[in-house]
């Protein structure tokens, strides 16, 4: 039996959840047309007024905004209210450029953790269980998300925030955490920590919620088995207010957008155009209910599928696949589009850990690419001419996946730094 938070909403028939969405938007749009400048430029600039937007089949007209209109927005260009009436802000991780900023109102911030009280939900929780926030706090959105939808849902929420492992482990132990929100390879971490302890029997999760990096099937079943869980994806942006932009229910194929607050589409990301549903193509989110940060046709740069159909939890809310990667942190060597979940899906396929990282640079006007693998022990105390062998299946197995030669190097365990927070797989040394 499929458990939900709001069940009214989350089963809602299509037509009268389209019908709900059109009111929103028209009145979303009237809304950043009065009180968002930036904006209401943009859409002057395409020949679009409030009044050309009768309903959803009309969003198609809106102009995109991208993350380079959010930067150059900052910091308070795109509120949609005074900054009186907002109470939070979050901000994003990136170390480039200007950071982008997102406002809330008190109204914003209660429907943020409605959305994650129904991903927590939708994951078996509930008032009985101790939900262990181990994502970040601060500006980052994933800690307040979970922390507050936990409250929502009326869970023991433990705001323990990231590292300290030792400290984790504790308080996992001793207050018998149940439900653990964190990034996967956090996760996946903390699963190995457990069983060099000898924790296993003393832990007693049964579910965990991750997101905010990309992770592939094989670390889902990997985490899953070592912990002795049931593992949910949730996808989120700071942009969009954060994680419980859509979650995973027990079926696990996709997540459910929570499309009474967040209308998406597929587009082609070269052309703009939008795509029919089943087709890949870059995520594009406009945001319904937001008061004081209201975006409109957001491209996220997120590459995925959206699939509506009938689900075995009763949801009616359109699914979107686990993104296959992002079209700006896609990376292009020597003409190939590579993402770095396509190499972790090769690694654990053939049996190694989810602790990699991917190097590319430009030596002599070409680009070099090289994957540091940690060995597992058995690997490790084998011979060089067995390791060297093992290299050579993994250049095999990773040309087959994805096209191109990659140099791997088997390195020792736990030779790559573990992640307490978003993992750092990639090191682009290239002067582009």
């Amino acid at each position: 039996m499929a458990n939900y938070y709001q069940p009214e909403i989350e089963t809602m028939p299509y037509e009268q959840l389209k019908q709900l969405q059109s009111e929103r938007l028209v009145k979303q749009v009237q809304h950043v047309w009065d009180n968002v400048p930036y904006y209401r430029r943009k859409m002057e600039e395409k020949g679009v007024t409030p009044a050309d937007i009768q309903s959803v089949d009309d969003l198609h007209k809106l102009p995109f905004l991208t993350k380079a209109d959010l930067r150059d927005a900052y910091p308070y260009g795109l509120m949609g209210k005074p900054k009186s009436e907002c109470v939070r802000i979050h901000s994003t991780s990136g170390t480039t450029g200007k950071r982008v900023m997102a406002f809330y109102t008190q109204h914003d911030v209660d429907l943020w953790e409605d959305c994650c009280a129904r991903a927590i939900v939708a994951a078996g929780g509930t008032k009985e269980d101790v939900l262990h926030v181990s994502y970040g706090y601060g500006l980052f959105t994933g800690g307040m998300g979970l922390h507050g939808g936990g409250h929502k849902v009326g869970c023991l929420t433990l705001p323990m925030s990231s590292g300290n492992t030792d400290r984790q482990l504790q308080f996992m132990e001793d207050l018998g955490s149940t439900i653990l929100c964190c990034t996967p390879s956090y996760a996946a971490y903390l699963a190995e920590s457990i069983h060099e302890r000898g924790l296993q029997d003393k832990i007693h999760l049964k579910a965990g919620i991750f997101g905010a990096e990309a992770w592939s099937e094989d670390m889902r079943h990997d985490i899953e088995e070592k912990l002795g869980i049931k593992a949910y994806d949730i996808f989120g942006l700071t942009e969009l207010s954060g994680p419980g932009v859509s979650f995973e229910c027990e079926e696990q194929t996709g997540m459910h957008i929570n499309e009474d607050h967040f209308i998406a589409e597929i587009i082609d990301p070269d052309t703009g155009e939008v795509l029919p549903e089943g087709s890949k193509g870059e995520l594009v989110f406009t945001s319904l209910t937001k008061e004081a940060f209201p975006v409109m046709r957001y491209r996220t740069r997120d590459i995925c599928v959206l699939k509506r159909g009938k689900c075995s939890c009763g949801r009616t809310f359109i699914k979107m696949a686990k993104p296959m990667g992002r079209s700006d942190d896609m990376l292009i060597i020597r003409g190939v589009n590579v993402f770095p979940s396509q190499i972790e899906t090769v690694l654990m396929q053939q049996g190694y850990p989810a602790n990699y990282q991917i190097v590319v640079d430009r030596v002599n006007n070409t680009d070099t690419f090289e994957v540091m693998v940690e060995m597992t022990p058995e690997i490790f105390s084998d011979s060089l001419a067995k390791i060297a062998a093992a290299e050579k299946a993994l250049v095999d197995a990773l040309r087959s996946m994805l096209g191109i030669a990659a140099k791997v190097k088997l390195v020792a365990p736990k030779s790559i730094t573990r992640s307490e927070g978003k993992a750092v797989r990639v090191i682009d040394k290239r002067k582009i």
